[in-house]
């Protein structure tokens, strides 16, 4: 019987791409569904077969662990040189698309706490 393997929300198509390679590679069944058109399906990669679940799991986790640490290996890269994003460097490099958020966050923060302003008058 068929099993959930992947989720396929959110996760970027080479991340995706590389985990298809990778059961491909060792040889594991898998086929995928779509969310569909209106995003009420499940996208995800399947496995065929529910015995081959403790491989495919093992292969999965390992690649993520491996993933999170070249991750976190090129961040502290781009700390150690001083290109890392942060708040300021974004606010420098984009002032206007940046002050227009925060206003956008400011007003949204507004509108949500008026009604309570105005019960206490």
């Amino acid at each position: 019987m068929a099993v959930l393997l992947f989720h396929l929300r959110n996760v970027p198509e080479e991340e995706a791409e590389a985990v298809r390679r990778l059961l491909d590679e060792h040889g594991l069944a898998t086929f995928e569904t779509r969310a569909g058109f209106w995003g009420l399906g499940v996208a995800a990669i399947w496995l065929r077969d529910s015995d081959e679940l403790p491989q495919a799991r093992a292969l999965i986790d390992d690649y993520q662990q491996t993933l999170g640490e070249q991750v976190r290996r090129e961040h502290d890269a781009l700390v150690e040189r001083g290109e890392a994003p942060t708040l300021w460097r974004r606010l420098m490099r984009q002032p206007i698309r940046t002050l227009l958020f925060a206003l956008l966050a400011a007003a949204v923060l507004a509108l949500s706490l008026l009604p309570f302003v105005w019960l206490t008058d």
